[in-house]
């Protein structure tokens, strides 16, 4: 939850690098979170015809910018751009792309993006 709540503090920080224990660990969270939201929205039965619920729809907003800056931080220790996120547009083969990358451990040492985050924690 540390590193969830580590990422939340950063919103829109998407300036840095992130460790993968740090985004994986925001990623869990967050889709653990959204399956309660999910499951409290259908309990509630505030579902919307598309079949999200208001209170899913409410949290994905609120965590959309966090999710992108902790993704562009993990890109930057991984010593890429964010730019290669426009990978996300070829469907399929760019995300598996974008999967690999965040698999990735990032550059020891300190890169173009800033310290090892590694050795600051």
């Amino acid at each position: 939850m540390d590193w969830y709540l580590k990422v939340l503090k950063n919103y829109v920080g998407f300036g840095g690098r992130a460790r993968r224990k740090e985004y994986w660990m925001f990623m869990l969270v967050n889709f653990v979170l959204a399956m309660v939201i999910g499951i409290v929205d259908r309990i509630l039965g505030w579902e919307r015809a598309g079949g999200e619920g208001i209170l899913t729809t409410i949290y994905a907003l609120l965590v959309f910018l966090p999710s992108w800056a902790v993704l562009f931080r993990r890109l930057h220790d991984t010593d890429r751009s964010a730019w290669w996120l426009l990978l996300i547009l070829i469907p399929i083969i760019g995300w598996l792309v974008i999967l690999v990358f965040c698999c990735q451990s990032g550059t020891p040492g300190e890169n173009r993006f800033g310290p090892d985050p590694k050795h600051l924690a």
